[in-house]
């Protein structure tokens, strides 16, 4: 018994062992014993997953891989998720136990599951997975770059990122159109913000959804002194600055619009 790749879903299967293993080995164990594996298909990952010391999850929306796993995988038994990963309170799958994040994630909902994290941080201390190279590289580009945007500020701001090693579409089956990264992501030690998150979030969006016009002209929307206007930070668009400067963009804001 074998699964079908399922194009609405955005399936591409991992056929490479080698790569398997290595994606399993860039979890770092610390800070939990819990691990939720997104979209396990046939359980190539799965199988190394199952060999480290912390207790394995999976959470899968096709009931066909679900079938395969409760048949092929009967150490799972108990922890096999039949849900969608994105309509999941997390907090119930490990009762708020930290946990953390892997799997060769579908393209079609990698940002999403990246966005979902930040909304659980309190208790997902680590994700590594494998995404589209170009998401990838832009969860973990620096200021100065094209690729950098919003996702790489909002993610930035809570987790230091590393792009940890790019996979070829050969080992897939059926093969995307693409590369792939893998990336890792680690929670801050101190991942609390020392701003408004909403206005924070909302800074930032702002501000590279007009990447190309300068601060002073693409937040006039917060109605800001035009002594706040005037200061240098506002001369510049939204790539130069780093997540810290927007952290103290937004502090500024906050304290002249509030």
């Amino acid at each position: 018994m074998s699964v079908r790749a399922k194009k609405h879903l955005g399936q591409h299967f991992l056929t490479d062992e080698t790569i398997a293993k290595k994606i399993a080995n860039t979890l770092t164990e610390v800070g939990y014993d819990k691990v939720l594996e997104i979209g396990p298909g046939m359980g190539v990952l799965t199988k190394y997953l199952l060999q480290k010391k912390y207790t394995t999850s999976v959470i899968e929306i096709d009931t066909e891989s679900v079938a395969y796993l409760e048949s092929n995988y009967l150490n799972l038994a108990g922890r096999i998720h039949s849900k969608d990963f994105l309509k999941t309170d997390l907090t119930e799958i490990f009762n708020g136990e930290q946990c953390a994040i892997t799997g060769n994630f579908p393209y079609n909902i990698s940002t999403q599951i990246v966005f979902k994290t930040l909304d659980y941080r309190d208790f997902i201390p680590e994700l590594t997975g494998m995404f589209q190279k170009e998401v990838a590289e832009r969860i973990a580009e620096k200021e100065g770059s094209k690729k950098y945007g919003i996702l790489s500020v909002i993610a930035q701001a809570f987790y230091d990122i590393e792009y940890l090693f790019t996979v070829p579409p050969s080992v897939f089956n059926p093969p995307p159109k693409v590369d792939s990264g893998v990336l890792r992501m680690v929670r801050k030690k101190d991942y609390s913000l020392p701003v408004d998150e909403k206005l924070f979030y909302r800074v930032v969006k702002t501000g590279f959804n007009q990447r190309r016009k300068t601060l002073r002209n693409s937040l006039k929307v917060f109605n800001l002194s035009d002594e706040l206007r005037a200061e240098e930070v506002f001369s510049k668009r939204p790539e130069q600055l780093s997540v810290g400067a927007f952290i103290e963009l937004t502090a500024k804001i906050q304290k002249d619009a509030f």
